[in-house]
């Protein structure tokens, strides 16, 4: 039932079911250990996982490298890449499952010279690598900018490895071109797949599309993404940036009705944070928390220290034709900035604020983020949908590369 939940995404029943499991008396061994450990991983849940961990030291499992390799994996994804570092080092053995672990950990913090380090050590000791592996290498060069070493890397899959490209390898490279604002190049390279690229490859091209502001790929990127998924927001919403952008309002207006008549949804922004195993999950402009009073407070304080220090607001990333008056007051209320106020009051200061986001952090939070870690002096992490930030004394893990 464990690894059944597990495996179908349905984490919060993984961890539950094992709760069962305990209040019932029945021990666990290694395997149903590992699993319920990689469920905390898929929640992004350190302080369910660091019991899991005490367990597993308690029970004498901790040697058994299905428990070792799941723990690996819980620090990686919950942002504390040295635990996950340390811990690999403490085993008295890798198998490829260890070593892809510690890769993608590295890869997601956006560490690309520490992950093709640990992946050519990995070579060097004789352990064939897998195509988890290299998802990890290549996502790691597409967020370094890396084009030439994530390209050679591709190449080698098949021909050095025998591991024929999936769709996420091929998404990977559309990234790796992307970000680096070589879009002629991720078009060519996408013309000459063996198929068409998924939804989430021709929402990666887009996106991009939108952070340079080139319409004509960007506008073919959601033409071929609109037409594998209609119902799909994303193509909406990123030509509406494009648009904004550019002030064309007309346009902006003409998509927005293009999805109200189509009856597509756009995923509402969302964050959240745990705190004495409780979660607390933010909307943008969020009034109905039990501390709303408190936590708009210590926004407007962090707002104006912000401006002292010389933070401007962002406001490209508001789709909305109003004033920019307007646009700041909507900026300064988005979803993360409210958890990390929430952050900031009750989490203590020797401990980090961890924050979890189901989109992509914005240009402004970012940057806002950055200020907010220099004035408190906190660390503070946050998962968004595609990787980790570790915000600390005023910058990103990222390199503000991302």
């Amino acid at each position: 039932m464990i690894v059944g939940y597990g495996q179908n995404g349905c984490s919060e029943e993984a961890v539950r079911a094992f709760s069962e499991m305990q209040r019932d008396g029945v021990d666990p061994d290694d395997f149903t250990l590992g699993s319920v450990i990689s469920s905390c991983a898929n929640l992004a849940s350190l302080e369910e996982g660091a019991q899991f961990h005490c367990l597993a030291l308690v029970s004498g499992l901790m040697p058994y490298i299905t428990v070792s390799n799941a723990l690996v994996t819980l620090y990686g994804k919950c942002g504390s890449i040295e635990d996950a570092h340390r811990l690999f080092d403490e085993m008295s053995f890798h198998d490829q499952v260890s070593w892809t672990a510690l890769v993608s950990g590295y890869a997601q913090f956006g560490k690309a010279k520490e992950t093709i380090d640990l992946f050519e050590k990995m070579l060097s000791k004789g352990v064939k690598p897998d195509g988890v592996t290299f998802i990890g290498v290549l996502s790691a060069c597409s967020r370094a900018g890396f084009v030439e070493k994530g390209r050679s890397y591709f190449y080698s899959m098949q021909k050095d490895h025998g591991i024929v490209p999936i769709d996420d390898h091929y998404t990977c490279m559309i990234d790796l071109y992307s970000t680096s604002g070589r879009l002629k190049e991720a078009e060519e390279f996408i013309k000459q797949m063996p198929m068409r690229p998924d939804a989430i490859g021709w929402g990666t091209l887009l996106s991009a599309c939108r952070l340079r502001g080139d319409m004509e790929i960007g506008k073919w990127a959601a033409e071929n993404l609109l037409e594998i998924d209609p119902q799909n927001p994303a193509s909406y919403v990123l030509l509406c940036s494009i648009h904004a952008a550019k002030g064309q309002w007309n346009e902006v207006a003409h998509l927005r009705r293009g999805m109200r008549d189509r009856q597509v949804k756009k995923e509402p922004g969302c964050s959240w944070i745990k705190y004495k195993n409780k979660v607390h999950i933010f909307s943008a402009d969020d009034q109905s928390h039990p501390f709303s009073k408190g936590i708009y407070e210590k926004l407007e304080w962090l707002n104006s220290k912000m401006v002292e220090e010389g933070y401007k607001p962002d406001v490209s990333s508001v789709l909305h034709d109003v004033a920019d008056a307007d646009k700041v007051h909507m900026l300064s209320h988005h979803s993360e900035k409210l958890a990390i106020a929430f952050g900031l009051m009750f989490v203590p200061q020797e401990m980090p604020i961890r924050i979890v986001k189901n989109l992509r952090v914005c240009v402004d939070c970012h940057n806002a983020t950055k200020f907010i870690s220099k004035i408190t002096g906190r660390d503070i992490l946050v998962r968004g949908a595609v990787r980790f930030h570790k915000f600390s004394n005023g910058l990103c893990s990222c390199g503000d590369f991302w």
